[in-house]
């Protein structure tokens, strides 16, 4: 049975930072591409990062929105992929989402408030 469970979110001013964590499991984890997306209030769910299996390289992408305040990295020996969010914004505010693309699988989300 496929799983994504993401952990991590919560309510950060803002400024601050927060690691989203994505583990998962009943998958070759390790040759899969993963992506964070996100959510906000009446929006549509939108990518964020993205971090390719580590055979074809680990390469990684970001949205613009969040270029240079947001790190995507994996760890397969956990079978977990993060999302280090800094400086973080009241837009950033939304429910993130891990997705494994090649399995066409969604985990339930995490939500992230930044509010002061």
């Amino acid at each position: 049975q496929v799983q994504l469970v993401e952990s991590g979110g919560g309510l950060v001013q803002p400024g601050g930072s927060l690691r989203l964590s994505c583990v998962g499991s009943g998958f070759t984890f390790s040759r899969s591409d993963i992506s964070w997306y996100r959510q906000a209030p009446g929006s549509d769910r939108e990518l964020v990062a993205f971090i390719s299996s580590v055979g074809v390289g680990g390469s990684t992408n970001y949205a613009d929105s969040v270029k240079g305040r947001a790190t995507i990295s994996r760890d397969d020996a956990k079978n977990t992929v993060y999302l280090q969010m800094n400086m973080l914004k009241p837009e950033d505010t939304g429910v993130y989402y891990c997705y494994a693309p090649t399995l066409l699988f969604w985990g339930q989300g995490t939500q992230v408030t930044v509010s002061s």
